[in-house]
């Protein structure tokens, strides 16, 4: 009776593995529906395909966006008309309207702009190598990491802007390493790594207070406000810091965006399809722990945006690829329009940006776990 339990056992296995085969074939062989107009040069070595409702999204964010700026250079203690901002941006104002806009607030609205880009850019790029919503530098650990470099430049070294940018560099680098030598032979996918990176997360941010308590007293005080994430007082050297990171980053993003979409497919088809999966994870992984990094050193952690900037701009798409340029717009537009809120609804307090992105990335997490939770049920 064994023996016969056995066979058919081992029958049914084989049942098991034909009928999985053939269901993966017949995935595999459905077509998928492609949207857009494919633009191509005359000869030929150059396609692109447009999408018009994700054009139109990010025409509709560039916008709205203008319009933040706007009204954060008009608005305010001193209120400006919309000429003696552009008289002021020409060198043609006067000399409170040139201090106001070029001084004060220029250089503030400038790094919101780059670093939500910056955050938005690197989350989109992490939760499309991961394959999960939650996949962001600021639940994976990155961001910590970056703050833990920068700190120790902070406090121990009193490093200048430039060593801080470093530092926060050499702090997400290690951290990303870390994480990656923890999730050796399992792949970059599923909630491990998210399990992972909140481990090192918690480590990271045990250090940090570490570091907090053998600072002066003053030191202390500035690295705690700095931990907060805050947009005041941040100068042209911080807006043009996060800014030739914007630069030089993000383009080479839009350059590896194609490989991005075919490694979400699958490292059997992306290979397939002549990408060097490993290659291509490693140079995307750099990029987006750079990102963070550098926004991280000019504002310090500044939550929620890597987290939601994406998975709103790829809502509102509804592209089946990484949509990273609505992705640095929906960034820039949320931490503009924050910085904007907390400046205007809360004055005269100094309310950090930190907190008002903390408060709404936490209602949109928990938001985000059920909706997760929902779908991992059905």
């Amino acid at each position: 009776m064994s023996a016969v339990r056995a066979e058919r056992d081992e029958v049914s296995a084989v049942r098991a593995e034909g009928d999985a085969v053939a269901a993966g074939q017949k995935a595999r062989t459905t077509p998928r529906v492609v949207t857009g107009v494919v633009v191509r040069t005359r000869r030929g070595g150059f396609s692109l395909r447009v999408q018009g409702r994700a054009l139109a999204v990010t025409v509709v964010l560039g916008a709205l966006l203008v319009l933040v700026m706007g009204i954060a250079l008009t608005t305010g203690d001193f209120e400006l008309s919309v000429g003696e901002v552009l008289q002021a941006l020409f060198g043609n104002g006067s000399g409170a309207a040139d201090f106001i806009v070029n001084t004060l607030r220029m250089p503030r609205l400038l790094t919101a702009v780059c670093v939500g880009a910056a955050l938005a850019v690197s989350g989109a790029i992490l939760q499309s190598l991961t394959g999960n919503a939650l996949g962001s530098p600021d639940i994976i650990g990155f961001t910590n990491g970056s703050a833990t470099g920068a700190l120790v430049v902070i406090v121990v070294l009193n490093g200048s802007m430039t060593q801080i940018a470093l530092g926060a560099l050499v702090g997400g680098l290690a951290t990303a390493g870390a994480v990656s030598l923890l999730m050796v032979g399992r792949g970059l996918q599923g909630f491990r790594l998210i399990v992972v990176g909140i481990g090192v997360s918690a480590l990271l941010l045990a250090a940090n207070s570490y570091l907090i308590t053998r600072a002066s007293w003053q030191e202390a005080l500035e690295a705690q406000a700095w931990l907060i994430g805050s947009l005041g007082n941040r100068l042209w050297i911080h807006a043009n810091t996060i800014g030739l990171a914007v630069v030089v980053l993000v383009p080479l993003a839009l350059l590896l965006a194609r490989r991005l979409s075919m490694v979400e497919m699958g490292d059997g088809i992306a290979t397939a399809l002549g990408v060097s999966v490993t290659r291509t994870r490693a140079a995307l992984l750099v990029i987006s722990v750079a990102l963070a990094a550098f926004a991280t050193a000019v504002a310090g952690p500044i939550v929620f945006i890597a987290l939601a900037a994406p998975q709103l701009a790829r809502r509102l798409t509804r592209s089946s690829a990484p949509a990273l340029v609505p992705s640095a717009l929906m960034g820039a537009l949320l931490l503009a329009l924050s910085d904007l809120v907390v400046q205007r609804l809360f004055a005269p307090a100094l309310l950090p940006v930190g907190t008002a992105t903390g408060t709404i990335g936490g209602l949109y997490l928990i938001w985000l776990l059920i909706t997760e939770s929902r779908k991992s049920r059905a």
